[in-house]
């Protein structure tokens, strides 16, 4: 039955990343995010290795060396910053893109909805943050991007969700 429960998490996440998408006019977002975790490459290891409580790419991960599940999700999915990993003009080697600031936006509620889901009744408004900080060293992602990102999670962690998502709907009306 851990197809059900996993079944049950993506659902639960995607109904909180609907939520979020809708305070800030991002409707269509909301509605169509992550449709690409039913794909049978992404739904499959998802109930396979279904934990409840971190991602099971993870765990596809550990044992395979890779997680087929995640490439498939990133690659078709552009509120992802590694969605937009592509080598740079100037011939240096692999660099982050400009995310448009609707993808950011996305981003930032995805990665709310997901410490909520993870973390529960444990959830605070610092988790997203203390996520990002865990792992922003080995991010390649374009500054501008990264600072979008870094504000509406400061904001959250520091002023609470409401002013957070009042910064995220100013920030889609005004652009970086």
């Amino acid at each position: 039955m851990k197809w059900l429960s996993h079944l049950r998490t993506v659902q639960h996440h995607r109904f909180l990343v609907l939520r979020h998408c809708w305070r800030v006019g991002l409707y269509w977002q909301g509605l169509t995010h992550d449709l690409s975790k039913f794909s049978p490459v992404e739904f499959s290891a998802g109930a396979k290795y279904y934990q409840g409580n971190r991602s099971p790419n993870e765990i596809e991960r550990r044992e395979k060396g890779y997680s087929a599940a995640w490439l498939h999700h990133k690659g078709r999915n552009k509120h992802h910053l590694e969605y937009w990993i592509d080598y740079a003009a100037d011939g240096s080697g692999m660099c982050g893109m400009k995310m448009p600031i609707q993808y950011v936006i996305e981003m930032f509620c995805d990665r709310v909805a997901a410490s909520k889901t993870y973390r529960g009744a444990a959830y605070r408004d610092s988790d997203p943050y203390d996520y990002y900080a865990h792992s922003v060293d080995h991010y390649i992602i374009h500054p501008d991007t990264a600072a979008a990102l870094e504000s509406l999670l400061r904001i959250l962690r520091d002023e609470g969700e409401e002013r957070a998502f009042a910064a995220a709907r100013k920030l889609l009306k005004t652009g970086y």
